[in-house]
């Protein structure tokens, strides 16, 4: 096992690198350092940014449209964009749909709906989680009873991210409630959201923004030609698609680029009159995240590397999870405490830079940490990580 970086991928980031500082619009580059909100138009001004570029879908073969990248090249783009303050791509068509498509979907699913997700045509949401099934999916109770050449689906959805500005949903849907365990009766379909049936709510979160709904569906009817793979087979599709998700939240580019800018505020923070960069008890937690940071890094490259020796994936992917969310909680409430009182929530967006009281990359600091308290929950809490680990690890 190699951990370090060849000549060849040290040339491959200077040239991401060099890409990203020379193509990633300033106003999009100051949103993102500040935390403020993105709209659907900065989302889609850098996808076309990096699809002209034909760096958009990162990890789909090349006949697909992808680059071609290998893992260990996937990670240093991730790691680059994250650096640079660059929007995080849109997971749900390119990093969820996009795989299971090319995997499980049939010739015509793939012909249509991949391209469109590449050129921005259709935005995809996530139709897993309900009222009674988050952590505990295999509960979900909304359902898909075959009518001729249809689909008839009744239920609802909950915690749809971004729902508001999407035109598809994929959903996971019971269409045999007699079956001998909840999982074998689940099925795979997408949805055109524009259908007859369904209305989308808002949800407003702990920290005052709107990211998140609440999706109905009522006598729906959907072509049976929308679902993917086989009918009754829908929860081998969910966890392909939730060991991509983990993967994605783990975000050590991400924690690095805060990790670095917590350390730069410690420096300019004064606690009785010395720089907090000088307390000991704050650079002991401090020091200790970053322990754990690197630690996750050289895991994150230790799965790279196995991969790209062909070996099969494991619990790792909820490792990463694990650590990944748990690292950024913490550089969240570290950045608080260094900010004090100065961290008090306000709506940032109300005020111009010049009557901002903390500098413009800190305005937001307490929403954000409210805002991340959710890391640790979406995509499989870390509770139920831990227990996938621990049937790895142990038996079942």
């Amino acid at each position: 096992m190699d951990l370090t970086f060849t000549p060849e991928e040290e040339a491959f980031r200077h040239e991401v690198r060099s890409f990203f500082r020379e193509n990633l619009p300033d106003d999009l580059r100051e949103k993102v350092r500040g935390n403020r909100p993105l709209a659907k138009e900065d989302y889609e001004r850098w996808q076309a940014i990096l699809h002209e570029k034909g760096w958009l879908a990162a990890s789909w073969p090349e006949r697909y449209g992808g680059p071609g990248w290998t893992a260990t090249e996937r990670h240093i783009v991730a790691e680059e964009m994250a650096l640079a303050y660059a929007p995080r791509l849109v997971a749900f068509g390119l990093n969820m749909l996009g795989p299971v498509l090319i995997k499980f979907g049939s010739e015509e699913q793939k012909k249509t709906i991949l391209p469109r997700i590449l050129d921005g045509s259709d935005w995809w949401c996530q139709g897993y989680s309900e009222p009674g099934a988050g952590s505990d999916l295999a509960n979900l109770k909304t359902t898909a009873t075959r009518d001729g050449d249809d689909y008839i689906i009744n239920g609802q959805k909950t915690w749809t991210t971004l729902g508001q500005h999407a035109d598809k949903i994929f959903c996971l849907v019971r269409t045999d409630p007699e079956a001998a365990k909840p999982q074998e009766g689940i099925s795979f379909i997408l949805v055109d959201l524009e259908t007859p049936g369904i209305e989308m709510r808002p949800i407003r979160t702990i920290d005052g923004g709107y990211e998140v709904n609440e999706v109905f569906f009522t006598d729906v009817r959907v072509p049976a030609a929308n679902l993917v793979g086989e009918e009754n087979a829908g929860w081998t599709i969910a966890k392909y698609l939730l060991t991509h998700e983990r993967t994605n939240i783990a975000g050590v580019g991400f924690a690095a680029r805060d990790l670095s800018a917590l350390k730069e505020l410690a420096a300019r923070s004064f606690r009785n009159g010395k720089p907090l960069s000088e307390d000991p008890l704050f650079m002991a937690e401090l020091m200790r995240t970053e322990i754990d940071l690197e630690a996750m890094r050289i895991t994150n490259l230790r799965v790279l590397a196995e991969s790209e020796s062909g070996a099969a994936g494991g619990p790792e992917s909820s490792m990463l999870k694990i650590k990944g969310t748990v690292i950024l909680q913490k550089l969240n409430s570290l950045t608080r405490q260094a900010l004090g009182a100065a961290a008090a929530p306000f709506p940032a967006d109300a005020l111009p830079p010049n009557l901002l009281t903390v500098a413009p990359e800190n305005a937001s600091a307490a929403a954000t940490y409210f805002n991340n308290r959710k890391l640790s929950i979406f995509g499989g809490s870390n509770e139920i990580q831990r227990n996938i680990i621990a049937k790895d690890l142990f038996g079942k």
